[in-house]
């Protein structure tokens, strides 16, 4: 069953009444129509993934933050469409379907990361498909990484805008895939896998500042012409590559991610050609276990000028697309 609420100032008729000229007038929240995704939602029972070592769940984080965003959109004259109100299983193309059907200006997917290793903890943003496609959730995203970092970490901590085929290499991720054409992103604020974190995104105000900063990021993307959105596959066109996906992501193989890093990052000082084959090796195998760190951009680089001192020229040029396409600057 679909749990949805549209409640706006305006009323639902009166925003359906306003073209899209009238709604983009001023630039601000008012009138826009927000689709609000708390991630996941009634698994308790039977996903034993996305928990963190105190049992906090993230379907449950996911849910506090959105409906505290929620809140802050409607003072501010925005009509929010919710996927989910309550801890309850929504489908992934239900959700999707919801942003399409209310005409949509933005679709906010709201989660918390996990890996193997305890001590990740940075923001990640993804956008669907490829930067050069997708430019404005290329730009939503970087607005979101930004200001998510900016309220949540100190400055040293890297902030990633990756593509959802870097993370699921076949089709990327369900709610971006089937709502594709209203700019949206998912929004991985921090990781609970780290216990520290994880007690922190138990606190009502972990959750308002991170709701705070979803609404920073809509008022300044609203406040700028939004780039266009091209249709999928119309300029870029890169085979799969295979990482760790979903529960995976917590096995022994994906704890290995930077030591396999920092041993090809050696090798490659070496001039031989035995050396800089173990160091693709060890870049390739890092980039798999590990596909949105925050080494992972400079793995797929690193590949890049690996495959061309090797003389594979061909697989060199495609790798560099990825490296492009697939992982944005945030600064």
């Amino acid at each position: 069953m679909i749990v949805m609420v549209v409640v706006g100032v305006l009323g639902f008729a009166g925003c359906q009444g306003m073209d899209q000229g009238e709604r983009d007038a001023d630039g601000s929240l008012a009138g826009k129509v927000v689709c609000v995704d708390p991630g996941h939602g009634g698994t308790a029972e039977t996903d034993h993934f996305r928990v963190g070592t105190a049992g906090e769940r993230e379907e449950w984080i996911n849910l506090r933050v959105a409906l505290l965003l929620r809140d802050m959109l409607e003072e501010r004259g925005a009509r929010v469409v919710m996927t989910r109100t309550e801890d309850v299983s929504v489908e992934l193309k239900d959700r999707a379907l919801l942003a399409v059907e209310n005409n949509a200006d933005v679709f906010v997917s709201i989660h918390h990361n996990a890996t193997a290793d305890p001590e990740v903890n940075f923001p990640i943003v993804y956008f669907h498909g490829a930067a050069s496609e997708n430019s404005a959730g290329v730009a939503l995203g970087r607005l979101l990484a930004r200001n998510i970092r900016d309220a949540l970490f100190d400055g040293d901590t890297p902030a990633c805008l990756i593509s959802d085929r870097a993370i699921f290499p076949e089709k990327g991720a369900n709610v971006l895939r089937n709502s594709y054409g209203i700019p949206g992103v998912i929004g991985e604020a921090s990781f609970f896998s780290n216990a520290d974190e994880e007690q922190r995104l138990k606190t009502a105000e972990a959750n308002r500042v991170e709701a705070q900063a979803y609404l920073v990021t809509l008022e300044e993307f609203f406040a700028a012409e939004i780039p266009p959105i091209a249709e999928v596959g119309a300029r870029v066109d890169l085979p799969p590559f295979a990482v760790l996906e979903g529960g995976e992501r917590m096995e022994e193989e994906a704890l290995a991610w930077r030591r396999l890093f920092l041993r090809g990052s050696e090798l490659m000082k070496s001039g031989d050609q035995e050396s800089l084959e173990e160091a693709l090796d060890l870049f390739t195998r890092s980039a798999r276990a590990f596909p949105d760190s925050s080494v992972a951009q400079q793995c797929h680089r690193y590949r890049v000028a690996l495959l061309a001192l090797l003389g594979r020229e061909v697989e060199a040029k495609v790798e560099a697309r990825r490296a492009e396409e697939y992982y944005v600057g945030v600064e």
